[in-house]
């Protein structure tokens, strides 16, 4: 037998010897693991609170730091917070709406259109302005402004 079959042979049983292991290791972790486990609901968090703290956002978007300021007084938090991600526009337009009522903001108005969604919001002191806007590769732009109410 000359060398380079020896190889090929030598090779073919290490790898069937690999995928069978796996299989074997993979078929004990199903049978040792008891069918009448009940498993414990576990309560992940869906959305945070980033610099406003009354409002809620979707853990599925993350801040975009170029588009972002936030700036902080004693007095109020105000500034324009960026974020993306692949959330569908009318998913976040439900959820500002009804996330923004249970932290006790007031809808003033809404605009929706094909390219570009946007929701004001007023509280006591401060108004909110939500922008949710299509961008490429499925992305949608969330743009959340807040600023103090002048009188």
């Amino acid at each position: 037998m000359n060398n380079k079959k020896f190889n090929i042979i030598i090779l073919t049983i290490l790898f069937s010897g690999f995928i069978l292991h796996g299989c074997v290791g993979l078929n004990n972790w199903t049978q040792n693991k008891p069918s009448s486990e009940v498993v414990p609901e576990t309560t992940e968090t869906t959305a945070i609170y980033y610099d406003f703290e009354d409002i809620l956002v979707p853990k599925e978007l993350s801040i975009v730091e170029k588009k972002t300021m936030v700036v902080s007084t004693p007095e109020f938090v105000s500034g324009v917070l960026t974020l993306q991600g692949r959330v569908e526009k009318n998913s976040l337009f439900s959820f500002f709406i009804n996330n923004m009522m249970k932290d006790n903001w007031t809808i003033e108005s809404s605009i929706k259109s094909p390219g570009v969604t946007i929701m004001v919001f007023n509280k006591v002191s401060r108004c909110a302005v939500i922008t949710l806007q299509d961008d490429t590769f499925n992305n949608t732009i969330v743009q959340i402004g807040v600023a103090p109410i002048l009188k």
